[in-house]
């Protein structure tokens, strides 16, 4: 998928094209993910109540890579073994608080609250009725 990504963008881009890459460059930026196993259809992700779960709820496939035995019967990996479908979850909080770390970021991370032009003319999101309706209906969000 990466280097589909990848081969989509300008020659000049600096996107990894291989998950160990990648790893490389958020692990030491101090960026948490969590990687969880998911249905090889995308039915559901084994967390929380179905964690433990070997196959999955609606469709009955394995969660884990099935291998082929010499006599070419097919046997299931046990619970140690690889999954068919992972996915990584980048946690928001602590990628806010890396994007905010910096205070030239957090000025323009903030700058559609600060210094955006408010003369009825669409220059920004924030400028839509659909972001002053989030805004009312949740308004401790938008202060934080």
């Amino acid at each position: 998928m990466l280097q589909l990504l990848k081969d989509m963008l300008p020659k000049e881009n600096t996107l990894p094209n291989r998950n160990y890459e990648a790893k490389k460059i958020i692990c030491p930026m101090g960026m948490e993910y969590k990687m969880i196993h998911a249905c090889p259809n995308n039915c559901i992700l084994y967390r929380k109540d179905i964690e433990l779960l070997k196959s999955c709820l609606r469709c009955g496939l394995s969660r884990y890579k099935l291998k082929q035995k010499d006599d070419d019967t097919i046997e299931e990996i046990e619970k140690h073994g690889p999954p068919t479908k992972v996915m990584w979850y980048l946690p928001i909080i602590p990628r806010m608080k890396h994007l905010f770390a910096n205070s030239n970021n957090a000025k323009n991370l903030r700058w559609h609250a600060d210094e955006r032009k408010c003369d009825g003319m669409y220059r920004h999101l924030a400028d839509f009725i659909q972001w002053k309706k989030f805004d009312d209906e949740f308004p401790e969000f938008g202060k934080e």
